[in-house]
């Protein structure tokens, strides 16, 4: 019987990257918010590359909120740094359906309330 090492230069699965998002005001949640994902989302400013599909573990913290929301979603947006109308660049997490992710949503939609309606613009679209 072999009792070889593991292989180290076998692929590894990459870690979700790790993001922080404080959101301190509604007006800045509601630029955030993205609801017409079907389990909702938040735009993250970053600079860092993303591709479509890449996992981030986020770690949501909502004005006077005293639970932080951390949420193991996928990139389902990107604004690059050259996008037109001076959009901030950054990515858009996409919540999964498990708990924390159904959580986040159900509070932010709690704190936006009828705001959610509205037609202001926002940071996706």
């Amino acid at each position: 019987m072999s009792t070889n090492p593991p292989d180290s230069t076998a692929p590894q699965a990459p870690r979700p990257s790790v993001l922080s998002l404080a959101i301190k005001e509604k007006a800045a949640l509601y630029a955030a918010y993205m609801p017409f994902l079907k389990n909702g989302g938040m735009f993250v400013p970053t600079q860092k590359p993303y591709k479509i599909g890449d996992e981030i573990y986020l770690i949501l913290s909502l004005m006077e909120d005293p639970n932080k929301y951390p949420i193991a979603g996928k990139v389902a947006w990107i604004t690059p740094a050259s996008a037109n109308n001076n959009k901030a660049q950054g990515i858009g997490v996409h919540f999964p359906a498990d708990e924390s992710g159904q959580r986040a949503k159900q509070r932010i939609e709690e704190i936006l309330g009828a705001a959610l309606r509205s037609s202001r613009a926002t940071h996706t679209l």
